[in-house]
């Protein structure tokens, strides 16, 4: 093998478990690479096709993870991740026909929103609280309108859905992670399904990164689950922070 062609191998597996840590705890991990894929020269498509095949394995072992520290009800995930496999589906078909370039524009305010608001609430998924939504009904809703978000264009949602199951759901911000998982699981199959129909997968990178998503991802999620919300939230404000400043910048 060249020593070049070895170089990018070794590199994509750091990038992509470093990704996968922060991914499990606090999202936000294609920052990393959809950059580092570019960087090699694949084309966006192919690009955006490999980093739905490796992320994919991320958030299944986080969710695993998760699901066996007892962190979320797998019968509540399921019915969660049905609506969200739905609204995946219809938004990875519709953004091949139109273009997603306004929702550029409007998610980096949304996010920063959040991030405000988090900021300034310091008990912030501290602890459980009874709920504002009743619980099927909030899951339909997140799960047909961020799995179509997911499907359609993406950053940011799991911030979006970690959010949304604080404050409506009256959930810890531990076990909303742990839910967040389960959905961007799901919407990533969906939108891998599209891709791979497409040719759009580089398997020889994607593997390679799929190895490292699945170990940083099961150390992040075991992190989390150890440590708590303590630990959780300030990984959580820092990659949003990131997230929303790297957006503005791609914007502006």
């Amino acid at each position: 093998m060249p020593e070049d062609a070895l170089l990018s191998l070794i590199l994509a597996f750091v990038v992509s478990a470093a990704a996968g840590w922060v991914d499990a705890i606090a999202g936000g991990g294609g920052m990393l690479t959809v950059p580092f894929l570019l960087n090699l020269g694949l084309p966006p498509s192919l690009a955006l096709g490999t980093n739905k095949f490796q992320s994919s394995f991320g958030s299944l072992a986080a969710s695993w993870r998760f699901s066996r520290a007892g962190e979320l009800r797998r019968g509540t995930a399921l019915y969660g991740a049905s609506f969200t496999l739905c609204g995946a589906f219809a938004g990875a078909w519709l953004v091949q026909r139109i273009n997603a370039a306004f929702l550029g524009y409007l998610m980096p305010f949304l996010l920063a929103a959040i991030l405000l608001y988090v900021m300034l609430a310091p008990d912030f998924g501290g602890s459980e609280r009874g709920p504002r939504v009743a619980e099927k009904k909030l899951l339909c809703a997140l799960g047909l309108l961020l799995g179509f978000y997911d499907g359609f264009f993406g950053p940011g949602t799991g911030t979006l859905w970690a959010a949304g199951l604080v404050l409506w759901g009256g959930l810890g911000l531990l076990k909303a992670t742990g839910y967040t998982k389960v959905m961007n699981f799901t919407s990533n199959i969906a939108a891998l399904a599209f891709f791979m129909l497409g040719g759009n997968v580089s398997y020889a990178i994607g593997c390679v990164m799929a190895i490292g998503q699945f170990l940083g991802g099961r150390l992040g999620a075991s992190m989390a689950v150890r440590k708590g919300t303590a630990f959780v939230r300030p990984v959580f404000l820092g990659a949003s922070a990131v997230l929303t400043a790297v957006l503005f910048y791609r914007m502006f």
